[in-house]
């Protein structure tokens, strides 16, 4: 391996464009060798000294130590897998998998492989999240009782719609707070998902399954609640924020809705680049990150369970430990 960790970004979006931006001058210890997209020519425009319209060719590349995946989020697992597979460290955006058993098989094939995987919850990485886990941690508020984590993007257009996947709130928003509220009750598992979602901004789509806000209610197993909401239209900005009520106190995370941003990447830009220079040092000191894949499943469990929650109009109980 070089001195730096030579990384092949798959997928030129909006995320992938700030994440090679980050690869290429922002993440110390990094750089980007590479970019794979269909669009050859959105491929071409990262700038980076190769280009791929077939990820398979970035990811046989032998100079590609390390992939990071911010691809369409029905591609992840095949390609967590396919770079596993090929010997390469992997980064992978959230959602790993859309189905639990292609969670185990991207689990399965890091593991069978002896990579790194982590998995791209960006918060917690952001300094107000991680002080209050540090805090949480330490028993500064004692036993979390009460949580709530909520995400609302600052508006979605009709085209943009149109085109959204069912399930998009759970598996590709509030999946984000489901990891959250997990990490920052530690030691606690959920047992129990009750969701409400509807199409309150564009009720035009809801007939084709798209849902654009939701609140879901989660039990613990060490008796705490907790509560994810999500909207697809803050008109006041990209609004991100999280209360741990406990039986000694309370904590906060996030900024107040006047002074949320107006993209994610200027809400999280540090912690968008600080979780990748956690994954070099992790491929460095040959440690496990500390977002892994099985972080990454048991989101995925609640999110799966609040879909079935939506469509059943009652609550679920998550079945077993996650494995």
């Amino acid at each position: 391996m070089s001195d730096q960790l030579r990384f092949g970004l798959i997928g030129t979006g909006w995320i992938g464009r700030f994440h090679a931006e980050s690869l290429a001058g922002r993440v110390r210890g990094a750089t980007l060798v590479a970019v794979a997209d269909p669009n050859l020519e959105a491929a071409q425009s990262i700038g980076a000294p190769r280009s791929y319209a077939d990820p398979a060719d970035l990811i046989a590349d032998p100079a590609v130590d390390a992939v990071a995946i911010s691809s369409p989020a029905a591609t992840h697992t095949e390609l967590v897998v396919a770079a596993a597979r090929a010997g390469k460290h992997v980064f992978c955006e959230k959602p790993m998998a859309l189905t639990l058993d292609d969670a185990d098989r991207a689990i399965g094939a890091a593991a069978d492989a002896g990579v790194a995987l982590q998995v791209g919850f960006n918060r917690r990485f952001a300094t107000d999240f991680a002080t209050v886990h540090a805090a949480i941690t330490a028993g500064t508020i004692g036993t979390p009782q009460m949580l709530r984590s909520l995400t609302r993007d600052p508006g979605i257009s009709a085209e943009v719609a149109a085109r959204v996947k069912p399930w998009t709130i759970f598996n590709e928003t509030l999946i984000h707070d489901f990891d959250t509220l997990c990490w920052l009750n530690p030691g606690a598992r959920v047992t129990e998902v009750y969701a409400q979602a509807d199409a309150l901004i564009h009720p035009q789509f809801a007939d084709a399954g798209f849902l654009d806000t939701s609140v879901v209610q989660m039990r613990f197993d060490n008796g705490a609640f907790a509560i994810a909401e999500a909207s697809f239209q803050a008109v006041y900005g990209y609004d991100v924020r999280g209360e741990i009520f406990g039986s000694n106190g309370v904590l906060l995370a996030g900024r107040e809705p006047a002074q949320a941003g107006r993209l994610n990447t200027e809400l999280f830009h540090d912690a968008y680049v600080a979780q990748f220079a956690h994954f070099v040092d992790s491929v460095r000191a040959g440690t496990t990150p500390s977002v892994t894949g099985h972080d990454a499943r048991v989101a995925l469990e609640i999110a799966l369970a609040a879909a079935q929650s939506v469509r059943t109009g009652a609550p679920v109980t998550l079945a077993g430990v996650p494995a």
